[in-house]
């Protein structure tokens, strides 16, 4: 499989050299989520993932995030992909973990997760709701819903950062921004690169 996600029928000369230069980042095993998470970028990172695992499970993979964050279930399923793939997965913020983003960047292999010191934030905060409008069981069926997946991600952030479980709780009540030093010291990565 020489192109991991791009068609032969290209569309335009730049799209084909966007394919060709993806194609030597995932052979270098380099992956990248620059944007919001859906399940689109979800499934492709997943299976690239897969694919680079299953084509040699020994060398690590390098996640690099710049992301705002975005929907929870696509996340949830990067990071157990994350876990189960054999290779180290190494998580590196260049500028932007925010939300889901800072899920994913906890989820690399502890010891192997790095932030860039420039312009990084790293935001951690609860679940938030698509039902703003919605009838009163739908609502009830949807906040059960949050409760279960905002016990699941701050379990992970308990598990993975050593915090404790209350000091954890209390931050993911609002948006707590950290600069690459501050998540460093909260356990969210563990080491800062040098200039």
């Amino acid at each position: 499989m020489n192109a991991y996600w791009c068609s032969k029928s290209a569309f335009s000369e730049s799209w084909r050299g966007r394919c060709i230069l993806d194609n030597r980042l995932y052979r270098e095993r380099l992956l990248f989520l620059g944007q919001e998470v859906d399940s689109e970028i979800s499934n492709q990172l997943i299976g690239l993932m897969v694919y680079l695992s299953i084509e040699d499970d020994t060398k690590d993979l390098y996640l690099f995030i710049n992301s705002p964050g975005g929907w929870v279930i696509p996340g949830i399923a990067i990071y157990d992909t994350m876990q189960f793939v054999q290779p180290d997965v190494h998580t590196i913020c260049m500028g932007l973990a925010a939300s889901m983003g800072s899920f994913i960047l906890v989820g690399g292999e502890i010891t192997k997760r790095l932030a860039f010191p420039h312009a990084i934030r790293v935001m951690i905060h609860q679940p938030a709701s698509s039902f703003y409008e919605a009838q009163t069981g739908e609502f009830i069926l949807e906040a059960e819903e949050l409760l279960k997946l905002r016990e699941t991600l701050t379990r992970v952030y308990v598990q993975r950062t050593g915090k404790p479980l209350w000091v954890v709780s209390e931050d993911m009540e609002r948006d707590v921004f950290m600069s690459a030093t501050e998540a460093q010291a909260y356990g969210i990565v563990d080491l800062v690169a040098v200039e």
